[in-house]
Formats: structure tokens, C-alpha cells, sequence
């Protein structure tokens, strides 16, 4: 589908906010939805990684987070200007500097359930490009991802659209946009 001026997909600038916990499948989603689509994809910790010239890991190590959620702020709200596109958050995009009211105020947020099971699994093996868990012991992993997603549920739970992961479908974002 072409996002075009006649395009159904009309909403608030047709933009799709994609959050969740990390390791949710917000990227990987977002790229295939946006292929399908014909979209443009943007993900929110890339675009940033662009502008600072070094990774993510490497801003929350030489920076701090603080420094971090703000640039992140600032970055997300730089999307107001670009019109129907998909954006992957990152996993606590939504629960800082009020970014979940903006997005839901500028887009249709879409929130991607897992579990925490299903995250370890996805995360275990990338532990060293991820700050928040590159510390941890496979055995505390689990429970800081459990005790992580508790604290953002309420933030995540104000999602437009929640879609559990095991439900998801290529074909997904043809809702989305329709409905949007």
C-alpha cells in the first residue's frame, strides 16, 4: 500500500508508534510492516545511534541515562513533521517525559505484549547490546525482565492498540492502517 493523500491510513499524520519491552519485535515488525506497507521505517535507538555517532550502550555508559531519555525525547519529537511512517521505540520510550501521551496525541500507538519468557529468549544472546541487561546473570535475567515489564505496563497499557506477539501476522499491519 501506498500512503498517499487518498489513503485510508489518515489519522493524526498516519504515524504507528511501536512499543514494548525490549526483545518485543518492535524492529523486526516494523521493518516487515513497513515493506509491505511501503512506509518509510524509522527505529528510534538507530536514528539516535546516527546522531551521537555511537551506540546506544555507549550514550548510557558515557553519558548516563538521564542524558539518554532526554535525547530520545527530543528525537521522537522530531517525527511530528513526517507524515505516515512506522517508528520503533525503544523499550522505555513510552514510560518517560511523558512520550506516551505525545505519541498517542501525534499517532496510533501499538503496544507488543511478550512475555517474559518470550523475551528472555529473544534477549539472552544480545545481552551485550542492550545497557539495561548487560550486566545481569542469565539466572537474574529473568526476574529483572518480570520486574522491568511490571513497572512499564501502565505506561505501555495506554496503547491504542495492544497486540500480544503470539498473535501477530505479517499481514497485521493491513488492521492497523485500516482502522487507523
Amino acid at each position: 500500500m501506498n500512503a498517499s493523500v487518498n489513503s485510508p491510513f489518515r489519522g493524526v499524520g498516519g504515524k504507528i508508534f511501536l512499543i514494548g519491552f525490549m526483545g518485543s519485535g518492535k524492529s523486526y515488525w516494523g521493518k516487515l510492516w513497513a515493506a509491505q506497507s511501503g512506509l518509510p521505517f524509522f527505529d528510534l535507538d538507530e536514528v539516535i545511534e546516527e546522531q551521537e555517532g555511537k551506540t546506544v550502550a555507549a550514550i548510557f555508559e558515557q553519558n548516563g541515562e538521564a542524558y539518554f531519555r532526554q535525547k530520545e525525547t527530543d528525537t521522537l519529537q522530531k517525527f511530528l513533521q513526517q507524515e505516515h511512517c512506522i517508528i520503533a521505540c525503544g523499550g522505555g520510550t513510552a514510560c518517560f517525559n511523558n512520550n506516551m501521551q505525545w505519541m498517542n496525541a501525534n499517532g496510533t500507538t501499538v503496544y507488543l505484549l511478550a512475555t517474559a519468557d518470550e523475551i528472555l529468549k529473544r534477549v539472552i544472546t544480545e545481552q551485550e547490546k542492550r545497557p539495561l541487561i548487560k550486566d545481569f546473570s542469565a539466572e537474574d535475567l529473568l526476574l529483572f525482565i518480570e520486574n522491568k515489564i511490571q513497572e512499564r505496563t501502565s505506561y505501555y497499557k495506554q496503547a491504542k492498540i495492544i497486540l500480544p506477539v503470539a498473535t501477530i501476522q505479517s499481514n497485521t499491519i493491513n488492521t492497523i492502517i485500516n482502522n487507523e
